[in-house]
């Protein structure tokens, strides 16, 4: 099993397509009153009751309301989803002058994407060096070349459409042990061998410039890597590619896909959509809609918590250089400070996409254990989310007729993963395929014991990688 955490570059994992009931519930803990308080607006001021409670609708910037779809209507390209691949995909065709229509089965950035860790994050689950063992070097080489690529679209964003949403500097990888430091060396090793020469190495010492606690041994620093508030860039992209004309119908469930083969006609509760192309963006909530693709990913939650607002003084003695931090085991932490210098902790999973019982109880002994001086802090929200796992933890890509086209399975790296293929997408698209069918060509393998037993496969397996990481393996 790999390591698995919401979108540290979340996972990825747009709500789109979706059964109503297969939704997770988003859990909401000790909400204070944010009159007086940093936070922008109330979620029923900016989202209304059908966005998740997290901190992240808690603080979004105001978005309309958009209404659902209540006729039939053509387009040149109909995306499902308005996650981030739905959203980078639309806006990347929007910017060439295509007609785009996104459809949502609930509110823009409702699945991971507005619910992730936030962390931009290079790379895909598998890593380059387990791609490279499984797949070869031709393989390992492109993916090198490309894993870049997701955090310069994201930058290019922000800039080029002024989108609010805090983005920071800084991304480190943490090690517990000396086994895990030298697997960051060659990681560095290897990345500087496909042109990524950004990282740099700390130890003990020196890592304590970006995390103050003597649980790490040391670390690996991104300068490429960052942070940000994936909610607001969610919500960023969507006026961004309503401004250039594109059309987002929210509360629209999709039901079926005729003609799938051929020319397809999107059917939802209250319209059909005739498009010259389809894109299928619904990753961990793509429910059954298109029974082709269920299969393929594994649904996982993972938590994520905010603390109560922390000092200044409290806030610089964990993370002096405001950094987002992940440490490098099978089941990680992952922890960043918001905005309003909140402490942003998620990491644990749920093979199959269940929510725990209490999730500030599962997530705050990690907390305390790395920074005990928070022992006494409050946990204002606290939430679940799915991504979408792959068996291989390499995304997929790829067609399932001529005109109708698929991105899913970041298995927790979907916040630069997602970008990064709504641009190949883009480009496929409008005929240039070169990206898209070296993507294409990356086999997907299905779980071992079908849609019954894949998820108590996947359990066992994160027991046994858990056990590694307590002794240190």
């Amino acid at each position: 099993m790999g390591r698995c955490a919401i979108d540290r570059v979340n996972q990825p994992t747009d709500g789109n397509i979706a059964d109503s009931d297969s939704r997770p519930r988003a859990l909401s803990h000790n909400v204070p009153d944010m009159s007086s308080g940093s936070l922008k607006q109330s979620v029923t001021q900016t989202l209304g009751p059908n966005h998740t409670s997290s901190y992240y609708a808690a603080s979004a910037n105001p978005t309309p309301e958009r209404p659902a779809l209540q006729h039939d209507i053509s387009a040149d390209v109909c995306i499902v989803g308005a996650g981030f691949t739905g959203l980078s995909t639309a806006l990347h065709l929007a910017e060439l002058g295509q007609s785009v229509v996104v459809l949502e089965s609930a509110r823009v950035g409702w699945g991971a994407s507005g619910r992730n860790g936030g962390q931009i994050v290079n790379g895909f689950n598998a890593g380059l060096d387990g791609v490279k063992k499984r797949f070869g070097e031709q393989t390992a080489r492109f993916l090198g070349e490309q894993v870049q690529d997701g955090a310069r679209v994201i930058r290019r964003f922000i800039a080029d459409y002024n989108i609010q949403c805090d983005l920071k500097p800084l991304n480190l990888y943490a090690a517990f042990n000396t086994r895990q430091m030298q697997a960051l060396r060659d990681k560095q090793a290897l990345w500087k061998s496909y042109g990524m020469d950004d990282h740099e190495i700390l130890d003990a010492h020196t890592i304590q410039d970006h995390v103050r606690t003597e649980r790490y041994v040391g670390g690996m620093l991104d300068r490429s890597g960052g942070h940000l508030h994936p909610l607001n860039l969610a919500l960023g992209e969507a006026a961004a590619f309503e401004k250039l004309g594109g059309i987002v119908h929210e509360q629209t469930r999709v039901i079926n896909v005729d003609n799938i083969d051929n020319d397809p006609v999107v059917i939802t509760e209250n319209g059909k959509v005739r498009c010259e192309k389809l894109v299928l963006c619904g990753n961990a909530y793509l429910g059954s809609s298109v029974p082709e693709l269920s299969a393929r990913v594994l649904p996982v939650s993972t938590q994520v918590m905010a603390t109560e607002p922390l000092s200044d003084d409290l806030a610089q003695s964990i993370l002096p250089s405001d950094a987002c931090i992940e440490d490098v085991r099978y089941i990680l932490d992952y922890y960043r400070l918001s905005a309003d210098k909140r402490l942003l902790f998620g990491g644990g999973t749920v093979y199959g996409g269940k929510d725990p019982a209490d999730v500030e109880a599962k997530l705050r002994p990690n907390m305390e254990a790395l920074f005990p001086q928070l022992k006494s802090i409050g946990v204002d929200y606290a939430w679940s989310g799915n991504f979408a796992l792959s068996f291989t933890r390499v995304p997929q890509m790829g067609q399932l007729g001529p005109n109708t086209f698929h991105a899913m399975g970041y298995s927790g790296h979907g916040v630069t993963g997602s970008h990064l293929f709504g641009k190949v997408l883009a480009d496929a698209l409008r005929g240039d395929t070169d990206a898209f069918n070296q993507f294409v060509q990356i086999p997907w393998r299905p779980f071992p014991g079908g849609q019954r037993f894949r998820a108590p496969y996947s359990t066992v397996g994160s027991w046994w990688y858990g056990f590694k990481d307590r002794v240190g393996l």
